[in-house]
């Protein structure tokens, strides 16, 4: 399912990430991946509340946690540039879908990077 949300589909996603050769494009499009599939779950489901959103960003950190591999076989990880822009990003989403007073640290909670 497409993602319908015209924020969603303007917004670039770990803008920084590809402006920044450190981080190789096919590992970051993985990233990207894993933020528009939850915004598909986020259309799909459509959380009631702040609880069922962080149910929904969890399994998205614990893709994150899991891209570290990818990151480090090229040469990369996710350091403190990546883990800003990503946590911006999960913000982002979580805005986009009518969920302002979300705590970016709960959106993220489960995160290892």
């Amino acid at each position: 399912m497409p993602v319908s949300n015209q924020q969603i589909t303007e917004h670039a996603f770990l803008r920084a990430l590809y402006r920044d050769d450190y981080y190789p494009d096919r590992v970051v499009d993985l990233g990207k991946a894993i933020l528009l599939r939850l915004c598909e779950r986020m259309e799909t489901e459509r959380p009631a509340d702040l609880p069922a959103l962080y149910a929904l960003t969890e399994v998205a950190t614990e893709e994150f946690n899991a891209l570290q591999d990818d990151f480090e076989a090229a040469d990369s990880e996710i350091e403190t540039v990546a883990r800003e822009e990503i946590a911006e990003d999960f913000w982002f989403v979580a805005n986009a879908y009518g969920f302002a007073d979300a705590d970016v640290e709960e959106l993220i909670a489960v995160r290892d990077w």
